[in-house]
């Protein structure tokens, strides 16, 4: 399985996410092929931007850096901005989902 979730931009890279609202534990839960994208789940609900809020910062502990939603404020199929770059990013995780 090829891991295609992150693509180099300028400044950083965009990371393609799949977002779980309302979980029992926010965190990095796996990776969907079809869709080359990270499975992310929050505890936050899905109102008032809590759960974009909640995203960006669990991607930005586990990255080292900011992150930022960019694409899909109002849908779980999301684009996020990470300030780092994205062989750091995809390697960072790869190693989180085990590949």
């Amino acid at each position: 399985m090829e891991f295609k979730a992150v693509r180099e931009a300028e400044g950083g890279c965009y990371v393609n996410i799949v977002v779980t609202p309302n979980a029992k534990r926010s965190g990095v839960k796996g990776y969907n092929e079809w869709r080359e994208s990270v499975e992310v789940t929050v505890k936050a609900p899905p109102k008032g931007g809590k759960a974009n809020a909640e995203l960006e910062k669990v991607l930005g502990e586990i990255l080292g850096c900011r992150v930022r939603v960019v694409k899909g404020a109002t849908s779980t199929h999301k684009v996020v901005f990470a300030e780092c770059n994205a062989d750091f990013a995809r390697k960072k995780l790869e190693e989180i989902l085990g590949f």
